[in-house]
C-alpha cells in the first residue's frame, strides 16, 4: 500500500525517499525490502537499482492501491454534507438465490451490496437507502446473474416493531463502529493541521502525514454505507470529519515544494485534489 501511496505522475517510486517515509511510519528497512520484492516477483514494478538508490518503476497502472478514493463515493459524502442530496423516504430492496455451484457470483453479489452502502437484514435480504439500483444490475449482468436478484423499493419498511426509519437505521447498520472510525479521523486532521500550521516540515514528513492521511480517510470512508442525514443520529461525526480532512488536505497541497523535490508528484496528491474538489451541482445522486 505504501509503495502504491509514493507513485509519481511518471510512474516511478524513489527508493530512498520510499525508506525514509516508512521509518517515519514505524517500518523496518526489512519490512520494505520484502515488500518490494514481493511487488517486483508478481510484476507490478521493475527495479532500476538497489537498495536507497534504486528507482521502480509502476509495470501496469499502480495508482495508490487500496489508498486510491472512490472520487464519486466521496462527492456524494460531500453533497449530502452540504444539503444537495436529502432522502426521499424510499428504501431500496434487493433480494438474490445463488445455487451454492455458483458461490463466487453469490459472494461477488453480497460484496458489490456491501461496497455499496447496503446490509443485510434477513438471509438473502439486503436494504439500502440510497438509490442503487442501477449499479447493483450492472454488477449482476456482468456476473450473468440478473435473473437471480429481485429489485424492489418500499417507503414503510418494518423489522418486527421497528417503523421509525432512524431508529431502523440503527439497528440495520453498525453505526456506532463507522462513527468510532471518523472520530479517529478527525482527531488526526486536526493534529495533523497543527503540524502543518506550526513546523517546517520536510518533504519526506509531509509524504508522511498525506499518506497517514489517505490512509486514515479510507478507513473511515471504506465501511461508511452514506446514509441520507436525516436517517443518521444527531451531531453525526462524519461530516466534522470529512471537513476537517478537507482543509488539511487542501493546507498539505498548497505548502511551496521542498528544494530539489521531484518535478513529478505523487500520484495520491493528484487524486485527492481531484475527490476533493466537489462540484457545485444539485439534484439526488446515489454512491458509485
Amino acid at each position: 500500500m505504501l509503495v502504491h501511496a509514493l507513485v509519481r505522475t511518471d510512474g516511478t517510486v524513489d527508493a530512498g525517499e520510499l525508506y525514509t517515509v516508512a521509518g517515519l511510519l514505524g517500518m523496518t528497512d526489512q519490512q520494505v525490502r520484502l515488500c518490494v520484492g514481493r511487488l517486483v516477483a508478481e510484476g507490478r514494478f521493475r527495479q532500476d537499482g538497489r537498495g536507497r538508490r534504486a528507482v521502480l518503476r509502476a509495470v501496469s497502472d499502480a495508482t495508490s492501491g487500496a489508498l486510491a478514493p472512490d472520487a464519486e463515493h466521496i462527492r456524494h459524502a460531500y453533497r449530502q454534507d452540504d444539503g444537495l442530496a436529502p432522502w426521499d423516504g424510499t428504501w431500496h430492496l434487493f433480494a438474490f438465490a445463488v445455487p451454492e455451484a455458483r458461490r463466487t457470483v453469490r459472494d461477488a453479489l453480497r460484496e458489490t451490496l456491501l461496497h455499496l452502502g447496503a446490509a443485510p437484514v434477513q438471509g438473502g435480504l439486503y436494504v439500502a437507502a440510497n438509490p442503487i439500483a442501477d449499479l447493483v444490475e450492472a454488477r449482476a449482468r456482468s456476473l450473468d446473474a440478473l435473473d437471480s436478484v429481485t429489485f424492489l423499493t418500499s417507503t414503510d419498511l418494518r423489522l418486527g416493531d421497528l417503523t421509525e426509519p432512524a431508529r431502523l437505521a440503527a439497528r440495520i447498520w453498525p453505526l456506532d463502529a463507522v462513527a468510532a472510525r471518523h472520530e479517529r479521523l478527525a482527531a488526526f486532521a486536526e493534529a495533523c493541521a497543527e503540524s502543518i500550521d506550526g513546523s517546517a516540515l520536510s518533504g519526506a514528513e509531509r509524504l508522511t502525514l498525506a499518506v497517514e492521511l489517505a490512509a486514515g480517510f479510507s478507513d473511515a470512508m471504506t465501511p461508511d454505507p452514506l446514509l441520507p442525514p436525516e436517517l443518521l443520529p444527531p451531531h453525526w461525526p462524519g461530516r466534522r470529519a470529512r471537513r476537517l480532512t478537507r482543509a488539511c488536505w487542501a493546507a498539505l497541497s498548497a505548502l511551496p515544494p521542498e528544494p530539489g523535490a521531484p518535478a513529478s508528484p505523487p500520484r495520491l496528491f493528484q487524486l485527492y485534489d481531484d475527490a476533493f474538489a466537489v462540484p457545485e451541482e444539485t439534484g439526488p445522486a446515489g454512491p458509485a
